[in-house]
């Protein structure tokens, strides 16, 4: 139970601000399995709240419109002891748990967990930055010269973990010369980032149950964490895969929930069908994987909220970790954005170290924020 009577009963929301943040990642993200080029360029919207003459920051697709009907509202009718805040008020829950921990001066992952901390908290991570950067080269030896090339950049920068996109042959190559150059891939990763990195799979449902196993048979000597997405969500075919998985002795997990998820997703992972549950934490939100994350510990059930093309959903699940039973590891998509200070974050062997300070650790310049609302968003 959550308790809010250290608050001041006079405060309410005073303003509310938006505005699309844009930045670059450190290089151009290509295809995966259904989509074509990611791009080079990433944003999201950066909602800043007011309340008693305080601010905080955060993510938040809350439109105008909804903003304004939250205007004057007190901490009351806000925080709730059962789930920190109300359902009226979710869709600013990241900016109002950054006020809430800056009010009372401790980190958001403090705040969460309820628990103190002696010395800086590290959490594991990987990068998730390796697209199809490849489809430009005719030669399989080429295309995974270049893929090794770039996780040894992520390596360099202190990542030890590391998701490889897979599904070549769903859409942008032959389905059988793409699907043997993802094989080609995945092995040659593994050959130059070494034994003890943790390395996984997403198909971006791009495969077959039968692709899926021909896959995971021919890079079983790259010791695969877990396959993602392999195919669209299916009990049948899950239970048929894990059923193959035992008879072959690959200990690959099998993790889901990205997306236009099934609805019966949790209840196949509650049954052993699914490792690891894979909301995305800013749509599905930090409010509802606390409570869904009690739930799958009770059956085993890890959680890996997914987490691309935020830029704040980094710092968010690193700030989170230690409040979500069974969280694996945080998917980091390295990108800067100006008017963003991420220095608090640092990588080193695998694990982020997280910031001490009050909220979600960035420092926003307040001054360029103003004036990026100033010029293309919004104010209430």
């Amino acid at each position: 139970m959550n308790n809010f009577s250290d608050l001041n009963n006079n405060w309410k929301i005073e303003k509310i601000e938006q505005v699309m943040m844009k930045g670059e990642r450190r290089r151009l993200a290509g295809c995966n399995a259904r989509l074509g080029v990611h791009g080079k360029e990433v944003s999201f919207p950066l909602v800043r709240i007011t309340i008693g003459g305080i601010t905080g920051y955060s993510w938040s697709r809350v439109s105008r419109e909804a903003a304004e009907a939250m205007i004057g509202a007190t901490v009351s009718e806000i925080f709730c002891e059962e789930q920190w805040i109300k359902d009226r008020f979710q869709s600013i829950q990241f900016p109002l748990f950054d006020w809430l921990a800056k009010v009372r001066e401790v980190p958001v992952y403090k705040l969460l967990s309820q628990k103190e901390w002696t010395s800086p908290l590290t959490v594991p991570c990987y990068d998730t930055s390796l697209y199809f950067d490849d489809l430009h080269l005719s030669s399989e030896r080429d295309a995974v010269a270049l893929l090794q090339e770039e996780a040894m950049q992520g390596y360099n920068e202190g990542f030890r973990g590391f998701k490889i996109k897979v599904g070549r042959g769903a859409m942008h190559m032959d389905l059988m010369e793409g699907t043997k150059r993802d094989i080609a891939v995945v092995n040659g990763i593994r050959d130059v980032v070494g034994p003890k990195c943790n390395i996984s799979i997403d198909a971006n449902n791009g495969y077959n149950l039968n692709l899926t196993k021909h896959v995971l048979k021919e890079t079983a000597q790259s010791n695969l964490l877990w396959i993602e997405e392999a195919f669209h969500e299916d009990d049948r075919l899950y239970r048929n895969l894990k059923e193959w998985l035992r008879e072959e002795k690959l200990n690959v997990l099998i993790t889901d929930g990205e997306g236009l998820a099934a609805d019966p997703i949790v209840e196949w992972a509650e049954q052993g069908l699914i490792d690891a549950i894979q909301y995305d934490l800013k749509d599905y939100g930090i409010v509802n994987w606390l409570k869904l994350a009690k739930r799958l510990a009770k059956s085993g059930v890890k959680a890996a909220p997914h987490n691309y093309g935020g830029f704040y959903g980094n710092f968010a699940s690193a700030q989170v970790y230690p409040a979500i039973e069974g969280f694996m590891f945080v998917e980091w998509d390295e990108a800067q954005i100006p008017g963003i200070d991420t220095s608090g974050y640092s990588i080193k062997d695998g694990k982020i170290t997280v910031p001490s300070t009050p909220g979600f650790g960035l420092h926003i310049d307040d001054a360029y924020y103003t004036s990026k609302v100033s010029e293309s968003g919004w104010t209430v």
